[in-house]
């Protein structure tokens, strides 16, 4: 009864028309936010890996210990390594 009236309905009138068309425009707002957030995520990560100049090898050392990324053994060992 509603559904050929005017085009006002869910088949293919200007309603639907209008919601596709948010629905694509949102599409493409959400891949290009995407792409922008990859591209700062990788050039922030390439960033953070390269040690800035001042700190030497026993400081970093010191930071991955205190990160618990390398145990005690191995940072006695790499301790000892650096200072021959």
């Amino acid at each position: 009864m509603w559904g050929g009236m005017g085009g006002y309905g869910w088949d293919g009138g200007w309603l639907g028309m209008g919601i596709g068309m948010i629905g694509t425009l949102l599409l493409w707002v959400l891949i290009i936010v995407g792409i922008v957030v990859l591209v700062k995520w990788l050039s922030g990560s390439q960033a953070s890996a390269a040690a800035p100049p001042g700190r030497s090898a026993l400081d970093i050392l010191k930071e991955r210990y205190a990160r618990g990324e390398i145990e005690r053994d191995e940072f006695e060992q790499k301790k000892r390594d650096l200072s021959q």
